[in-house]
């Protein structure tokens, strides 16, 4: 039996289905239908009795409340409705198609977001909001804003999202992740289906599950972090970026992917654990950005556990003294027993950070500090990528005191460049320029990222800068207020963008 692929348009995911049978679970637009013939509604036979659930450990609540109710009560009012619009290609139009070229619909989006700042901050998942024009946030008691995309991480498919709304909001406390048990009792909130404020309970089944969901894309900077928390709460379609909450009512995870062979809830779902949330959020809120941290060591599959196979020169591991052969045993006290599981403590920390190692080798344990490096053997912190500002931006000027071809492009917010010989050759294209760094601006709002190659503006095709110039200056003399980009992603994903003119090219040169 074969399963459908991930559709992708532009960054936004339009079809639930990925790799396998996991199933990415948000972007679900539709309503359910409330026509009998499409709900199940359960039966009950007189000669059954009433099945004997285990229940948690008493607490000291009060009277009539359980540990359960005190948990949804304090989570379902952080737990947030986010909504998106996208542009996906329409391929009606066979003569279009033919010509590899579609134009373009509206497609809604459906998700869950978790406030964690009272000051309106959201983390969801990059699968939410990936490739959106317009994110919309709705609360719990039916009031709605507009939000903003902070920042995003492919890596661990979690995004940050950003509301100014008149008062503070309720958000929720960040959990232990390390500290949870299989067989623990969790909840999961979030908006399968559209069903909005939804809470459904069940216990943590597996920790650090590798799932292989996320794609990694080494032209996007892309290197997945899995180390899943496994439990058995229904999770649908929609529920991606909702909580999930201990019995304290603490978010230990980000609900974010079911096994399925139909799209829908089959019995086991996945969530990104809270320790890698905090550490993302942190990050991007402060650098825009992941710092991630790399131990510098390649692990041997056939070994037991985490068997070091190599390490790499100049990393944090050969300083250290780590060899080939040992085995880790625990990082800062957390033990290790799977690669997932490495990944997750490292998730924690940035470049520069020493953690103490605890290894065996040849039988006998020792203990190393480990100063931990980015993934080109460098200690020191990626700058905030945040906008400059214009007075502290150099334009260069021509001979006659005009600006070049940097104000257009830093209007559009892009930095664009031409694909070299060996990438030409590599993909196998003619020409292309391809977008090397993108910030806030046309491109980034209609859901273009960096690593974007483009082909094509209104149908010419384009091999340099300049024609890329000459193209959108031949449309604005002609009186369009915006261009068709056209182009492909090196994985070979195609993407259609109509992106307005640039003011700086809206006017003839004189």
């Amino acid at each position: 039996m074969s399963f459908p692929s991930t559709l992708v348009f532009q960054g936004a995911t339009v079809l639930l289905a990925t790799v396998g049978v996991y199933h990415l679970v948000a972007g679900d637009d539709r309503s359910p239908d409330s026509s009998p013939a499409n709900w199940v509604h359960p039966t009950h036979a007189s000669t059954t009795a009433t099945p004997n659930w285990p229940s948690p450990a008493p607490a000291n609540l009060p009277s009539g409340e359980t540990p359960f109710v005190r948990a949804a009560e304090a989570s379902v009012h952080a737990v947030v409705h986010v909504q998106t619009t996208s542009v996906v290609p329409d391929y009606s139009n066979p003569w279009l198609s033919m010509l590899g070229m579609a134009s373009g619909r509206v497609a809604q989006g459906s998700g869950s977001g978790v406030v964690v700042d009272s000051e309106g901050l959201i983390v969801t998942n990059h699968h939410v909001i990936e490739g959106a024009r317009q994110v919309r946030i709705n609360l719990s008691d039916g009031s709605s804003y507009d939000a903003k995309v902070l920042g995003s991480d492919p890596s661990t498919d979690l995004a940050i999202l950003q509301v100014d709304a008149d008062r503070e909001l309720e958000a929720l406390t960040f959990g232990n992740s390390d500290e949870v048990r299989v067989g623990e009792w969790v909840l999961a909130v979030g908006n399968p289906l559209n069903l909005t404020s939804t809470v459904t309970a069940g216990i943590i089944s597996a920790k650090g599950r590798n799932i292989r969901l996320l794609a990694p894309d080494a032209s996007r900077d892309v290197y997945p972090v899995e180390s899943f928390l496994q439990t058995d709460a229904a999770v649908n379609p929609g529920n991606s970026g909702g909580a999930l909450v201990n019995l304290d009512g603490k978010l230990v995870g980000i609900n974010t992917a079911i096994a399925s062979q139909t799209g829908s809830y089959a019995g086991y779902s996945f969530a990104i654990p809270s320790s890698i949330v905090a550490k993302v959020v942190r990050d991007l809120k402060e650098f825009g950005r992941v710092q991630r941290a790399y131990l510098g060591v390649q692990v041997d599959p056939q070994g037991t556990g985490v068997r070091i196979g190599s390490t790499s020169p100049g990393g944090g591991a050969e300083a250290a003294g780590l060899q080939s052969g040992d085995r880790i045993l625990k990082v800062e006290d957390v033990a290790i027993n799977s690669f997932p599981a490495l990944q997750e403590q490292l998730s924690k920390h940035r470049p520069g950070d020493e953690v103490a190692v605890t290894l065996d080798r040849n039988g006998q344990r020792r203990d190393v500090k480990v100063t931990l490096t980015d993934r080109h053997g460098d200690t020191d912190l990626e700058p905030h990528t945040a906008t400059p500002t214009p007075a502290a931006t150099s334009r260069p000027k021509t001979e006659a005191g005009t600006e070049t071809s940097t104000t257009w492009q830093e209007e559009w917010g892009v930095r664009l460049r031409e694909l070299s010989p060996s990438d030409r050759q590599t993909l196998r294209l003619r020409g292309g320029v391809v977008a090397e760094a993108l910030r806030d601006g046309e491109w980034k709002r209609q859901g273009l990222d960096r690593g974007f190659i483009l082909l094509r503006v209104d149908g010419t095709p384009v091999h340099t800068e300049e024609e890329v110039r000459q193209a959108v200056e031949r449309a604005a003399h002609s009186g369009e207020q915006g261009v068709l980009l056209e182009g492909i992603y090196p994985n070979g994903q195609r993407a259609y963008a109509g992106v307005a003119v640039p003011k700086a090219l809206a006017q003839p040169h004189k």
